[in-house]
């Protein structure tokens, strides 16, 4: 018998996880109430690669040694890598805890054409690409056809097998073959999407899912997201006594040159359920959903969303599409990047992480019974993230914190250190209405174990082993400032990507500023999701200017909203409460998640009712048409999305408008 499965009998809280995380233990082989025998596999593990077609000149400008990184300046262009996705129908399970079997699912998910084996669970590959690299990305919709599933009115969800692509963060085209939203791939249609990765652009911490209005909540609920991340071997360092910043990948290294630990995690909420023959969703008494045996779940009608109906379904968050996973090889005292993708629909995820006891109780059924398990028995205080980047663009200053707010889109990469051996609990912690997508009081969950074994003695605190990294692997030139940024307060300047936008940029560029505001309308029999009073109409667009640098205002109207807007991330200058106190600095009582993010960069940001909201962003490089809108995926599919035009400037004042011909507007 192996060490894992000696240790799951001995504990019995990690023998319940090894049911949920698919372990099996000698020759017997547990068995569902459906028969479908468990699949053996390891504790958790990062979602995997697409496999990628690259020339050999590209894969070895990919293979840098790192005795060879100080040296480096930028990454050598990479320009074939070749990807292929198909889009199907995919028969599986997820395992249910109240019921402690798998249910049948049939899925819309995303299969790498190219081999890679797509897997057991429900998530889709990880995209690794670098800048200067061209991604070709082939997207075959094997889906069946739809005819006929277009509704009057295109706020209404619809067309469930028609998708496109989005790669949500990244700083590429809007237009044509590259990141453009506004196309439609019909079922049995193949499009080569290129996304042209400029040298320029910041590594980090990006997702991919579908974006096309109607479907988009549905398709993403499926599982249909993944990660995509990009990796950059950029040194900082001084050109004309001006620091020119880096790549944070560079400095996070063992004194051996391997890169420290890294570990992926999609967080997904897939609210399957089985229906009867009427059609309706079926629950249980208490009003969670249930799938008897012979059933198949699926996510066929947008009444699986809505507020509230996350925790009322029972159903658990998934973390690489797995349900109550193990990370079991983590070291006491040897850091670790954690890549945080919450590619949920509207749910927030409060993240902590808490010591386990000991002599740990054996989980409970049902997700209600949580909050008391954990109190129980996820003991001591949450131990420290320290965050290292937001929506996959490096902090100037680390932010240290006990729990990470997620709301719908977000990613933060945190640098944890497990300071003892152990056994730690991963919770989605409580959280006020106020904090919340849905505006109701969020309940504890647990979404896993980290177990953590003996490592070097003693421990070196995370700051020194930073610093020590950076006296080893940054250049002579820069070396001692980026060792005194970390001493003092962890900070990062010289690996932040973007300039600060000063008032005096945009005030230089003579623009007057947008507004966006978000409602819901309830005043009628149907409720109408809204930007600034009206909802989506593809035939009009917001109208900037390429070279300009903009002050925008975010409020809401009717309750909250997580905003995003695509191709030109943004920073933060002011957030305020509804009275007028500044909240960005030091956040709000019972509620963090706006803490220390005055200056930050960001793509996507959770807009409080009556919060006023102050960012500055650019428009760089590209023109053409996208959108922004409510990361509520079910309020976008319903409205609550405007369409984005950058415009060239026509010299004297005003934009060259493209569907008017030559001349300004």
């Amino acid at each position: 018998m192996s060490d894992r499965c000696q240790q799951s009998i001995q504990r019995p809280h990690l023998a319940v996880l090894a049911i949920a995380t698919l372990v099996v233990c000698g020759v017997t082989q547990a068995q569902d109430a459906t028969g479908a025998r468990a699949q053996a596999a390891a504790p958790l593990d990062n979602p995997p690669l697409v496999r990628v077609d690259r020339g050999q000149a590209a894969e070895l400008a990919l293979q840098v040694k790192a005795e060879a990184l100080p040296a480096v300046r930028a990454a050598a262009p990479i320009r074939n890598a070749e990807l292929s996705l198909d889009i199907t129908m995919r028969d599986g399970q997820i395992y249910n805890p109240a019921t402690g079997r798998f249910d049948q699912v049939s899925l819309r998910g995303y299969v790498d054409a190219n081999g890679t084996p797509p897997g057991a669970y429900f998530i889709a590959p990880t995209i690794e690409t670098r800048p200067g690299e061209t991604v070709r990305m082939r997207l075959n919709n094997r889906l069946d056809p739809q005819p006929g599933c277009t509704p009057p009115n295109i706020n209404t969800p619809h067309c469930f097998n028609s998708t496109n692509l989005h790669s949500h963060g990244l700083w590429v085209s809007p237009s044509g073959n590259s990141d453009n939203v506004l196309l439609t791939l019909r079922p049995q249609v193949k499009f080569d999407y290129e996304y042209a990765i400029p040298d320029t652009h910041p590594a980090g911490t990006f997702w991919y899912h579908p974006h096309l209005h109607g479907s988009t909540a549905l398709q993403v609920s499926s599982g249909m997201a993944g990660a995509l991340v990009i990796r950059g071997n950029r040194l900082p360092h001084m050109a004309d006594g001006v620091v020119q910043t880096g790549d944070i990948d560079t400095l996070l290294r063992h004194p051996d040159g391997t890169a420290w630990s890294e570990r992926v995690i999609v967080f997904q909420q897939i609210q399957y359920a089985c229906r009867d023959e009427a059609g309706k969703i079926k629950t249980h008494p208490d009003g969670t959903y249930r799938c008897d045996p012979g059933d198949v779940g699926g996510i066929e009608g947008y009444d699986q969303f809505g507020p509230g109906t996350w925790p009322k379904s029972g159903r658990y968050t998934t973390l690489n599409g797995r349900v109550l996973p193990v990370f079991d090889d983590a070291v006491a005292g040897r850091p670790e990047r954690w890549r945080l993708i919450h590619a949920g629909v509207r749910d927030t995820i409060n993240l902590q992480f808490l010591p386990l006891r000991a002599q740990a109780e054996p989980l409970p059924k049902l997700a209600a019974e949580h909050d008391a398990w954990i109190r129980r028995n996820c003991v001591a205080r949450p131990l420290a993230q320290a965050e290292i980047a937001v929506d996959g663009l490096t902090r100037a200053q680390t932010f240290t914190k006990p729990l990470n707010v997620l709301q719908p889109g977000y990613r933060s990469d945190v640098l944890m250190m497990f300071s003892t051996p152990g056994e730690y609990c991963v919770v989605d912690a409580a959280a006020a209405a106020t904090a919340t997508v849905n505006a109701l009081v969020e309940s504890r969950q647990l979404l896993g174990l980290v177990r953590v074994n003996t490592g070097p003695s003693p421990i070196v605190p995370l700051q020194e082993q930073l610093a020590g990294a950076a006296e080893r692997w940054m250049p002579g030139d820069i070396r001692g400032a980026v060792v005194a940024g970390l001493r003092d307060g962890l900070k990062l300047a010289a690996f932040v990507p973007h300039p600060t936008i000063t008032a005096q940029e945009v005030a230089a560029s003579g623009s007057k500023g947008q507004k966006v505001e978000f409602n819901i309308d309830v005043s009628g029999p149907a409720p109408v999701f809204e930007v600034n009073g009206q909802p989506y109409d593809p035939d009009t667009s917001r109208d900037l200017v390429l070279g300009q640098a903009e002050e925008w205002t975010l409020t809401s109207a009717f309750v909250n909203h997580p905003f995003h807007i695509h191709v030109n991330p943004f920073q933060i200058v002011s957030i305020k409460d509804p009275n007028g106190r500044e909240v960005s600095v030091t956040g709000e009582p019972g509620d963090p998640q706006y803490a220390a993010t005055q200056g930050l960069w960001k793509d996507t940001l959770f807009v409080k009712q009556g919060y006023t909201i102050l960012m500055r962003t650019r428009y760089q490089r590209y023109i053409g048409e996208y959108v922004l809108h409510c990361h509520i995926l079910d309020h976008e599919d319903q409205g609550m999305m405007q369409n984005v035009r950058v415009l060239l400037p026509d010299g004297q004042g005003g934009v060259i408008d493209p569907d008017k011909g030559h001349g300004g507007h």
